[in-house]
């Protein structure tokens, strides 16, 4: 029988995805794919972004009981003639063309200074997962229609007169979900209220409504307390406050406060905090009223505006009892809050944006919470004592659950490597370990850490290759036997019951340069883990911190000052450009920086970039299960000192899906 003819590798291949394609090819890159809630979102905040802009008073949401859902504006709505340069209606462009909007424009004074939408996919996406799509707009007069199936047009732009001009405008947004795309086709009803509500709460005066026809409900919302009012209403069962509710709002005028330079015109934050002895924390955030459930930079920012606010305010009136000493997590672990923060560009962690990553918000909120918060507390001396005691409660706590640790820990310890510069904490669950390649740069992250939970190990040379090594071997070998000593933790097997009450930190985490070499310390000492330390594995223990490997200067430009950018690889560095490209950055007027080693990176740089907890990227290293036999082999084949052969095979297999950096 004559073997079956391979495939082709040739240029007609490689095929070339246009338009929406991409979206509906791997819809979950562009957006969640559990159900239809976030493509409706799309819409909602193009029309909330009309509301916070002043252009915007009513925003209605519509469930209709054919399973469409609309959503209406009175805003300026959206462009309807010709684009100047691509020859289709604005309206058309929008609804049909990824990375299209009117969101980027920010140094002209573009037509949203502030928005969430940034990314620029938006309603592309909500077109391109729907099987049907029809939008009325109403502006200069008149009305557009126009209808979408599958993200084409098949109702082309139709324009009729209004009766009165100019009284009338607005957007109205029909969308019908493509249920293929999705893992249930219904929208959650009352997540969305819930949304809705909150959004609301943001946008003080504006009303919203919300209507299920099917069961014929209508819930309107317009607040006029905004933050406080909210807060304190969802606080109700928690009882009495230990203060009364702390809120404020600032944003930056740099061009009459020069403290204020580094920030743009308008950026700031709008908060409402409060501090309870009972029940859980109620927490919300957002950024240019996007829902932020996964906190990031901005949250970040407020919890050091509290801690520092608190912090000065002990420490002036003496308040700390000696051998008591105050962390950030005293102070926020009772605070509830409601916090809303207007950031000029925006930058999230993926399409769901459920994370801020802009490293600027963090000091942006921080700077304005803490002199609101001193302020206030030495104003009001009696409820700042209050809030002192509380927080002093806390730290007492703390101290005395970590002393108790200590003690099990402390008998028949073997005595720490003199290369571990270790960390004050003694919270597990808090303490971090790096394992750093290189003296030089364990010098910069010793000098650049938070030696309060931080801890650095220096580890010389490229680790042991430890896969077929003995257990009774393995401390033969100096960095093997420094790193176990560190940690805590004896070698032991998968099937193994470890004592593991002597582990010494929550996180253990393998700095290394951005680079082959650093890339394959990384394999060396995740294979020592694997092999020997598997509990730490399951446990969740082991972390790869990642360094950028590419710094770009950004100049100043309008009322945006300078920027240091960092990029993790060549992707990255890509996107960089391309948002500065867009920003009106000239082409060339930035300089690239490329990091041949950790040890060229400053301790500011590397506590900013790779060690700062809110601004880094540490990933986590996680496995279906220790004992899966397909990993084992893989490893095998890879580590084993007598599969040169098989490597080679799988190599040849599998070399052309990567690029190597040589």
């Amino acid at each position: 029988m004559a073997n079956p003819k391979k495939p082709a590798y040739s240029e007609a291949s490689i095929r070339v995805l246009k338009g929406l394609e991409p979206v509906k090819q791997r819809p979950g890159m562009y957006t969640r794919t559990e159900n239809p809630l976030h493509i409706l979102l799309e819409v909602i905040d193009n029309a909330a972004d009309e509301a916070l802009g002043g252009h915007a008073k009513q925003i209605t949401v519509t469930l209709h009981t054919d399973d469409s859902i609309s959503v209406q504006d009175d805003g300026r709505g959206i462009p309807i003639g010709q684009h100047p340069t691509e020859g289709v209606p604005v309206v058309e462009i929008v609804f049909t063309r990824l990375h299209a909007g009117g969101k980027f424009d920010k140094a002209n004074g573009g037509a949203y200074a502030f928005s969430g939408g940034l990314h620029g996919v938006g309603v592309s996406v909500t077109n391109a997962l729907s099987r049907r799509l029809d939008v009325t707009v109403w502006r200069d007069g008149k009305q557009a229609q126009l209808g979408f199936s599958h993200g084409d047009v098949v109702k082309p732009l139709r324009l009729t007169a209004l009766p009165r001009a100019g009284q009338v405008t607005g957007t109205l947004v029909r969308v019908w979900p493509d249920a293929q795309y999705f893992d249930s086709p219904l929208v959650p009803a009352m997540e969305l209220q819930r949304l809705l509500r909150s959004k609301a709460v943001l946008l003080a005066g504006v009303e919203l409504c919300f209507v299920q026809e099917k069961t014929d409900e209508r819930h309107t919302w317009c607040y006029q307390q905004g933050l406080r009012g909210y807060l304190l209403e969802a606080l109700v069962s928690h009882g009495e406050l230990v203060v009364p509710l702390f809120e404020g709002e600032h944003f930056a005028d740099p061009e009459r406060n020069v403290a204020e330079e580094g920030f743009a015109q308008g950026e700031g934050a709008t908060w409402a905090v409060a501090w309870t002895e009972d029940g859980a924390p109620l927490r919300e955030s957002y950024v240019n009223l996007i829902p932020t459930p996964a906190g990031g930079t901005h949250e970040s920012g407020l919890r050091e505006g509290l801690y520092q606010a608190l912090k000065s305010f002990v420490e002036l009136h003496a308040l700390l009892p000696k051998g008591v000493r105050l962390l950030p997590e005293d102070v926020f672990s009772r605070v509830s809050f409601v916090l809303s923060a207007k950031v000029l560009d925006p930058q999230f962690q993926g399409q769901i944006k459920e994370k801020l990553n802009s490293r600027d918000a963090l000091k942006l909120v921080a700077n304005f919470v803490r002199p609101a918060l001193e302020l206030w507390l030495n104003q009001h001396l009696e409820h700042g004592r209050k809030l002192a005691e509380l927080v002093i409660r806390q730290a007492q706590a703390r101290t005395r659950a970590g002393q108790k640790v200590e003690k099990k820990k402390s008998s028949g310890v073997a005595v720490l490597p003199g290369k571990l510069t270790d960390c004050e904490s003694t919270d597990i669950s808090r303490n971090e370990l790096f394992l750093v390649e290189g003296d030089s740069a364990g010098g910069s992250a010793k000098m650049g850490r938070d030696k309060t939970f931080q801890a650095i190990l220096p580890l010389r040379g490229k680790v042991l290759n430890t896969w077929e090594t003995e257990r009774d071997r393995l401390f033969a070998n100096n960095e093997v036997h420094d790193i176990a000593v560190a940690i805590g933790v004896d070698p032991h097997g998968q099937l193994d019951d470890p004592d593991l009450s002597n582990l010494r930190y929550g996180k253990i985490c393998i700095l290394s340069d951005a680079d082959v070499d650093g890339a394959h310390i990384q394999v060396l000492l995740l294979t020592l883990f694997f092999k020997h330390f598997p509990k730490l594995f399951e446990r969740g223990h082991i972390q790869v911190a990642q360094p950028p490997l590419f710094r770009v200067d950004a100049p100043a430009r309008g009322k945006k000052p300078a920027q240091k950018l960092y990029a993790l690889d060549e992707s990255e560095l890509k996107a960089i450009e391309d948002k500065l490209l867009k920003e009106g950055v000239r082409a060339g007027s930035w300089q690239i920086s490329r990091f041949k080693g950790l040890g060229e990176m400053s301790a500011l740089q590397l506590w900013e970039t790779t060690m700062n907890p809110d601004t880094r990227r540490l990933l986590p290293i996680a496995l279906g299960t220790v004992n899966d036999q397909e990993t084992r082999g893989m490893m095998t084949m890879l580590m084993g000192k007598g599969e040169a052969f098989a490597r080679r095979i799988w190599l040849e297999r599998k070399g052309n899906e990567t690029e190597a950096d040589i």
